[in-house]
């Protein structure tokens, strides 16, 4: 399925998805999505992206093997849980600060930090999935 107009749509739609699943990240905690959800977006993202370009041009695109980005969101999500620790709070207790960047208060929490280490996770494994499976189609 690698036509012309596939191949022109392919990197919108693959922008466009991207910028849609950080949305679906950022907004998680309060409303309906999370890093679950925004991490299969992102995935099929560049499965789309891969179906029209090949898996070699997925590899370039993203830089880091899939599962590596994985064991990253893995790392992120555990130092998330284990911060409580830190602070004498029950495990996976969420803890807040408010930095104030460019004069603006901004609330960060490790309840974000675990919801990133799990857009990465589900986004590593299931791109590696993805993958894997676009690379033994070729052979």
């Amino acid at each position: 399925m690698s036509t012309l107009i596939f191949r022109t749509v392919a990197p919108f739609i693959t922008a466009l998805m991207l910028l849609f699943s950080v949305f679906i990240l950022l907004r998680g905690h309060n409303e309906p999505g999370g890093g679950f959800i925004g991490g299969l977006i992102a995935a099929s993202a560049l499965a789309i992206y891969g179906i029209a370009f090949g898996a070699q041009a997925v590899h370039r695109a993203i830089r880091f093997h899939p599962l590596a980005i994985a064991g990253f969101g893995l790392l992120l999500s555990c130092l998330a849980g284990l911060m409580s620790a830190l602070f004498a709070v029950p495990f996976m207790t969420g803890l807040w600060v408010y930095p104030v960047i460019f004069g603006l208060e901004v609330p960060l929490s490790s309840v974000m930090l675990f919801d990133l280490g799990v857009y990465f996770v589900v986004f590593g494994a299931v791109a590696s999935i993805a993958l894997a499976l676009e690379e033994k189609e070729v052979d």
